[in-house]
């Protein structure tokens, strides 16, 4: 089959790949939410707190899915994207595996790390593959709709976890017993993990590759030397990136060297005290040195691009209203994220729920909810767009801030358990809506040959804010409440009530980035030749 064949706009092949690109980003969620269904039973076993899980669920996977997305984004924009695709998914389902092995905190960490890292290939190469597959026109809704396989695979996992858990404890209720020494929290991490390689063979055969640029007519060659850049972007991530000949050549290039590694040394002392500030506050070391090493690694990289690549970097960083949203987009999976992680606990402690009943019931809730945010979130983003400009920033304000905060109160507020889950119905169905709409406008605003890597740093800033900073925070908060004499479920109530204050920076920011937008949008590709792009 030919380049020209598989790159039919909205073709048969764009169908192909859509479709199995939503089923790797279920197996890619089933993988990530399954740890918090099991919370419960691995703070018992291990021996560790509400922040010990927050940190399981968002930094330890958070910081190497950020971090190692941004190479993992260039690579995307640079290598065949299937393949690439097909290599995460087979290395994050062998950790998850290897996960149902963990005897303590600090090995499940590690296999943790590994699921971010193995993650961190797949949305940056769904987000440049699919938008050479369709047309800017019905992007939206296109991204929603591989978008939706993250909320179906949450409840999945929620179902699968909760039903091997309960299987698996009361048919080997002596762990001693059951086959291999295993608890019901290690059979369900293998249970849910093993399946992916065999989905990574499917991919690398059915999936095909597309001309890069396509939908929108602007063809760019493949790169002669894909992982020579990949590595350079990896170097990116270091101080090493400013050293180079170029620099020491002239006197004008060494004072600009030193410039920007005294720069460079102000922004890492910066971070350090900062984080050992809070190890001193919180006691949590891994948690601050992960995070402390992921934030530098990121400014570090920020300030390479600026070098490496000035148009990317004006771009990406010059533009107000692809600033204001980075601003503003974290902060709804912030809450997100924080929920995820421990809204079964909140019902096993508040509504004496079991794993199972939970997995049934909020699965449900998660997946189809969550589809109908998602869904509803990009298309009507796509309408409000033909004749408004904020039109997607508009349906993210009153689905990720508005319907997302009255879902959440309703749901943690109410006694009945079955209104409860009403509201976290109507949660699920605003905290989802900005998914589609918000990628769709930072894939708009750079060109085609950075959409990945623009895509890996949008998923960083949700993942280093989102997840690594929101479970952890709900999980630290919950503990110091039951510290002093809060009952398990009073205190993960009172919790999740106040991290909902975050929302009001989305409220402000969103519409600051409203006022840009057209102007942006619309200077694209003349910002692109200024800053010296040959188009």
């Amino acid at each position: 089959m030919s380049d020209k064949q598989n790159s039919v706009v909205g073709g048969k092949h764009a169908k192909i790949a859509l479709g199995l690109l939503v089923i790797v980003y279920i197996f890619n969620f089933v993988d990530r939410q399954i740890i918090s269904i099991l919370a419960e039973d691995i703070k018992a076993d291990l021996g560790i707190s509400n922040s010990d899980i927050g940190f399981l669920f968002g930094t330890a996977f958070g910081v190497f899915y950020s971090v190692v997305g941004i190479p993992m984004g260039k690579l995307a924009d640079s290598w065949n994207r299937k393949n690439l695709i097909s290599l995460g998914l087979s290395f994050w389902s062998l950790m998850t595996a290897l996960s149902g092995t963990a005897k303590s905190f600090l090995s499940l960490s590690i296999y943790r790390f590994g699921v971010g890292i193995g993650e961190s290939t797949a949305t940056p190469s769904a987000y440049s593959l699919l938008s050479d597959y369709f047309s800017p026109k019905v992007r939206a809704t296109v991204l929603s709709i591989y978008s939706s396989g993250l909320y179906i695979g949450a409840a999945i996992g929620l179902f699968l976890g909760g039903w091997i858990l309960d299987t698996w404890n009361s048919a080997y209720p002596d762990p001693a017993n059951a086959p291999f020494g295993l608890k019901g929290w290690q059979a369900a991490f293998m249970g849910v993990g093993l399946p992916g390689i065999l989905l990574s063979l499917i991919t690398y055969t059915f999936i095909k590759e597309p001309i890069r640029g396509m939908s929108e007519g602007i063809i760019t060659e493949p790169s002669k030397e894909p992982f020579k850049d990949t590595f350079k972007e990896f170097i990116g991530l270091t101080p090493i990136s400013f050293i180079g000949k170029k620099d020491f050549a002239t006197p004008k290039g060494q004072r600009e060297l030193a410039k920007t590694l005294s720069i460079n040394f102000l922004i890492a002392s910066t971070i350090f005290l900062v984080c050992y500030a809070l190890y001193l506050v919180t006691e949590d070391f891994l948690q601050w040195v992960a995070w402390g090493i992921g934030t530098y690694l990121v400014c570090t990289w920020i300030q390479s691009l600026s070098k490496r690549d000035p148009v990317a970097f004006g771009l990406m960083f010059r533009s107000k209203a692809i600033v204001y949203s980075f601003l503003s987009f974290p902060c709804i999976p912030f809450v997100g994220y924080a929920y995820s992680a421990f809204t079964p606990s909140f019902y096993i402690n508040q509504h004496g729920m079991t794993a199972l009943e939970i997995g049934t019931l909020i699965g449900l809730v998660t997946a189809v909810g969550s589809f109908i945010g998602v869904i509803g979130g990009g298309y009507f983003g796509d309408k409000l767009k033909e004749k408004y400009v904020g039109g997607r920033l508009y349906v993210i304000f009153v689905g990720g801030i508005l319907i997302t905060a009255l879902g959440c109160l309703g749901m943690i507020y109410t006694e009945s358990t079955n209104t409860s889950i009403v509201f976290n119905f109507i949660y699920h169905i605003g905290s989802s809506v900005y998914v589609g709409c918000a990628a769709t406008t930072v894939t708009n605003l750079v060109l085609p040959r950075m959409r990945a890597m623009s895509g890996a740093f949008f998923i960083l800033t949700l993942s280093m804010v989102g997840l690594a900073l929101g479970p952890y925070t709900l999980g630290r908060i919950s503990d110091l409440f039951e510290s002093q004499g809060y009952l398990p479920g009073d205190a993960m109530q009172t919790s999740m009530a106040l991290i909902l204050l975050i929302l009001i920076i989305p409220t402000i920011t969103l519409f600051m980035a409203v006022k840009h937008l057209k102007e942006d949008e619309e200077s694209v590709t003349q910002r692109a030749k200024e800053l010296g792009e040959n188009i």
